[in-house]
């Protein structure tokens, strides 16, 4: 498979194949709920601070893309990224209201939408599919894990199972289908994240984002890891995760977009160990040349088996 001059299925040449110019995500928070909360989660440590439900989706969406002109190379279309807590956790009439405004705007070629397997249902997603008739519609679940006993400590709410039905239906509805893993919950160990690569290519999933897992102040999560840090296994550092994160990599199947491997939050948010000021972009960088030096691949060590189901046309 041709990636790009790269050696995985990069997020950039993804959107560059689908819109033929550079994209950039632009965060809304439009206000929405849990039906629960996990242990790990701090929606305020990945929200940018021009998102404020206080403000609405167009004034958001103005002044995010203001927000990434002045620190990014100015991209040529835009979709609105409800990344705050679950997308979809809000009555059908009200969904239609915010994702009708969104894609109103004039910069905005689509929206992505955050939200949990447990928070779908078949309305909810024939609306998407009418949006996706003209505009890109992609809907990213929290998976995190593919394990139910893991679902149920950090409580997910919900089990894998779940999850799977909510992606099947998602794609068979013709809307691009994304999915978040979390590497190194409480219980797992690296062979087991190693192994469930084989699941996460059974899901019909056009892209899929992997973090290590970060502990958040305020959270009950925090509260556990002061009290046992023993029950917990973090890379000791960036490039430790790097090689872990090549054996991902080389067995997951080569259509599967990559869209992040790594997370990086404020050291004010962190209640547990860091890398220290690594960024992103440098984890991105670290993990290319690591794929030059061995001289491997994505795809590489993946054999499909007769699970696997293949992304949607």
């Amino acid at each position: 498979m041709n990636f790009g001059g790269r050696r995985f299925n990069s997020y950039s040449n993804y959107f560059r194949n689908l819109f033929g110019a550079r994209v950039q995500k632009l965060s809304v928070d439009a206000g929405f709920g849990c039906p629960g909360r996990c242990t790990f989660c701090s929606n305020a440590a990945f929200t940018p601070s021009y998102c404020t439900p206080s403000k609405s989706i167009t004034q958001q969406i103005d002044e995010g893309i203001e927000f990434h002109a002045n620190r990014y190379r100015k991209a040529e279309r835009y979709l609105a990224y409800f990344q705050s807590f679950t997308g979809t956790f809000a009555p059908l009439e009200r969904l239609r209201e915010i994702y009708d405004e969104a894609l109103k705007h004039p910069a905005v070629a689509g929206i992505v939408v955050g939200t949990r397997p447990d928070c779908v249902d078949e309305q909810k997603l024939d609306y998407f599919a009418q949006l996706a008739d003209s505009h890109y519609v992609a809907i990213e679940y929290g998976i995190e894990s593919t394990r139910d006993e893991t679902l149920r400590r950090v409580g997910r709410g919900h089990d894998f199972a779940t999850a799977r039905k909510a992606v099947e239906m998602t794609a068979a509805r013709g809307v691009h289908v994304g999915a978040h893993f979390i590497l190194g919950l409480p219980g797992e160990t690296p062979q087991m994240l190693v192994d469930q690569v084989e699941t996460i290519n059974s899901l019909p999933l056009d892209t899929v984002k992997f973090h290590q897992l970060q502990i958040f102040r305020d959270t009950p999560m925090a509260a556990e890891y002061a009290a046992a840090p023993e029950n917990f296994r973090f890379w000791a550092t960036a490039a430790e995760y790097v090689d872990f994160f090549v054996e991902v990599l080389r067995r997951l199947r080569p259509e599967l977009v990559v869209e992040r491997f790594a997370g990086e939050a404020p050291p004010r948010h962190q209640a547990g160990p860091t890398w220290g000021a690594v960024r992103n972009e440098q984890l991105w960088a670290m993990l290319e040349r690591r794929l030059e030096e061995m001289d491997v691949r994505q795809g590489d060590l993946f054999r499909a088996s007769s699970e696997a189901r293949q992304p949607r046309p």
